[in-house]
């Protein structure tokens, strides 16, 4: 059995997980973009995937807040339309994040995915999900900068954490 002291030290870790994981989510975010504006062979695919990134992030917090979205999981935005959607999100996981509570992370929301299917998921999950699903298509995204020539940035959470980018393969 968990005690009260123990609880409350519980509850303030996972609140600090997850506001870490969501200050890296803007970090990286905000670095995809520089990357995608820097780039000289910018692809339309890099900026759709994070058009999609911003849409889904944006999705599952119209679904954690019960409000219906109004931008779609894969939105055809500009760069400086992405810019104004992450910044939205990031305010509005930022006032997520300071409302988390052992309670609400294990709160059930039900909701329809993107094909009309019902699910019910923990807002614990659904914030898991947001952080990795991003780090998934960003992975893309510096897959394919890199292979059109141009240099993505880094944005792998140890770099965030450090300060410094990843060890890359030694010459």
């Amino acid at each position: 059995m968990i005690h009260s002291a123990e609880s409350v030290v519980m509850s303030d870790l996972m609140k600090e997980h997850f506001t870490r994981l969501f200050r890296h989510l803007e970090w990286a975010d905000a670095r995809v973009l520089a990357s995608l504006r820097a780039a000289a062979n910018l692809q339309q695919r890099n900026v759709d995937l994070y058009a999609h990134i911003l849409g889904s992030e944006h999705t599952w917090l119209s679904r954690i807040n019960g409000t219906a979205p109004r931008v779609a999981v894969w939105p055809s935005l500009t760069l400086d339309e992405c810019e104004r959607l992450a910044a939205e999100n990031v305010s509005a996981f930022a006032e997520l994040m300071s409302a988390l509570t052992p309670e609400l992370l294990q709160k059930p929301v039900t909701y329809k995915n993107s094909a009309g299917d019902q699910f019910t998921s923990t807002i614990e999950d659904m914030l898991t999900h947001v952080a990795l699903h991003g780090a998934y298509h960003r992975g893309q995204i510096a897959a394919s900068i890199r292979a059109s020539g141009d240099t993505p940035s880094a944005t792998d959470y140890i770099a965030f954490i450090r300060g410094a980018p990843a060890a890359t393969r030694q010459r």
